[in-house]
């Protein structure tokens, strides 16, 4: 499934206690709950603020990252930054290894690829998109006319503006949104940590709070050769946050599953998870081989390893979710409650009443195209 990259809010709690409870959600910029925050937490952002921490985050490496300083100076995570360590990286100096410190801006290291973009506005273009789907189209039509009318929304966006433009969908096709980017290529390396400290307590602890170790890695981006004056930035706290406190953590990709239906949870359940751990498993394992064979091939595959090592614990819990009896009775009361909702409309239930009884079927197909790749020798 195609993940949506969309800037959101998680609301978290911090607490000195365990156990620890967190009154989380995740938000887009154009709709922050307002409402609840005032009521629960006296907290009334305005839209500079929240036009300030959308332009202070950036996207990197397909992660969060935050400008915090006007002179372009960038932070994120080691393990984000670990693809262009080790692209900066050879046989003879093995920055993720033993970290690396530029003294000077002279010093700083420019990467090859790496790419950090601003989102910079957005527009609800929803009627545009699903204008283009004509009143008794096919569902292949439908969605053909969408994409095409997506495209041209995007062109016609970068075309005006020069911006990189993204036309994201929301809440399964219910919103269509044109996000349009600022993008900066020359991205320059400033420090990082050696890996001891930065991975320290392995991949286990990567999903902890709190952690202990030093997993940072700063940039800085440069344009037109010159280090980026950004108005727009984090600045750092002494203190931290204090016990109780409301924390806004900004940063994306963010997307959400919670919108599929009770035959499409039973398939990744019963399987595409499993199949999925098979093919990760594998070529972790097909990896961890390969490292066995000497320190430069350790060096090539350990990003690989640590990627899938991640999405491998990941799936691993979601898997966990989707085997609670609770969660899974939760999920099928909360479906007879929208059925039953859209049943009592008459053209609701014309429309969109069908996709329900539709929706077994299309994952009885993925079932036995599933069961055919695995019969293959």
């Amino acid at each position: 499934m195609k993940k949506i990259t969309v800037l959101a809010f998680v609301i978290v709690l911090v607490l000195s206690s365990l156990p620890v409870f967190a009154d989380d959600g995740m938000w887009t910029f154009d709709n922050p709950p307002r409402k609840q925050w005032k009521e629960k937490y006296n907290f009334e952002p305005t839209d500079a603020w929240l036009d300030h921490v959308r332009l202070s985050s950036v996207k990197v490496e397909g992660s969060s990252g935050a400008f915090v300083s006007p002179n372009g100076l960038l932070m994120t995570n080691q393990h984000v930054a670990s693809g262009q360590l080790q692209k900066l990286s050879t046989r003879d100096r093995n920055l993720r290894r033993d970290g690396f410190y530029a003294g000077t801006q002279a010093e700083e290291l420019k990467c090859p690829d790496l790419e950090v973009t601003v989102l910079v506005s957005f527009e609800d273009v929803t009627a545009r998109v699903q204008g283009a789907a004509k009143p008794g189209a096919t569902d292949k039509e439908a969605n053909e006319a969408r994409n095409a009318q997506m495209a041209a929304i995007e062109k016609e966006s970068t075309d005006k503006t020069g911006l990189r433009s993204e036309v994201v969908t929301l809440y399964r096709g219910g919103e269509y949104w044109l996000y349009q980017f600022k993008k900066y290529t020359d991205v320059r390396l400033v420090f990082a940590p050696e890996e001891q400290i930065a991975f320290f307590g392995g991949d286990y602890d990567n999903f902890t709070y709190p952690r202990y170790c030093l997993d940072v890695t700063f940039f800085r981006v440069y344009e037109n050769g010159q280090p980026l004056k950004t108005q727009n930035y984090l600045k750092w706290s002494a203190q931290g946050p204090a016990d109780g406190e409301f924390v806004l953590a900004i940063g994306n990709p963010g997307s959400t599953n919670r919108l599929l239906t009770l035959s499409q949870v039973r398939y990744q359940r019963d399987v595409g998870n499993p199949l999925q751990m098979q093919v990760w498993n594998a070529r972790r394992d097909a990896l961890m081989r390969y490292s066995e064979t000497g320190a430069e091939p350790a060096r090539r595959a350990l990003n690989t390893v640590r990627s899938l090592s991640n999405s491998i614990k990941r799936l691993v819990g979601q898997q966990d979710g989707l085997s609670n009896q609770r969660a899974m009775a939760k999920k099928e009361q909360d479906e007879k409650a929208l059925r039953a909702a859209v049943a009592s409309k008459p053209e609701l239930q014309k429309a969109y009443g069908g996709a329900w009884d539709e929706m077994p079927m299309l994952t009885k197909n993925c079932r036995l195209m599933r069961n055919e790749w695995l019969s293959r020798p």
